[in-house]
């Protein structure tokens, strides 16, 4: 590569969207929505760094979800056959 030559870089890793915490409920959803309804663009089309911070915005929304919610209601048709609800 030449001095003239530039690169385009996607930082992973950095802090990108509102801290799940400090998100409302419904804010939390939302986003929850949002990530979920592009991730197989993401998956299939996305650069690397961009399924990189896809897969880490999810993994913060969803841990944050699960915080609020320990005792979520699980579907019991949702099940495999012979998983018991915990």
């Amino acid at each position: 590569m030449t001095e003239s030559e530039s690169v385009d870089v996607e930082i992973v890793g950095e802090d990108v969207g509102v801290d799940p915490a400090d998100l409302s409920d419904d804010d939390l959803i939302r986003e929850l929505h949002s990530l979920h309804r592009t991730r197989l663009d993401t998956l299939r089309h996305g650069s690397d760094p961009a399924l990189a911070n896809h897969l880490r915005r999810t993994a913060e929304l969803e841990t944050e979800y699960l915080a609020r919610h320990p005792g979520r209601e699980v579907d019991p048709h949702r099940l495999r056959d012979g998983a018991e609800v915990e």
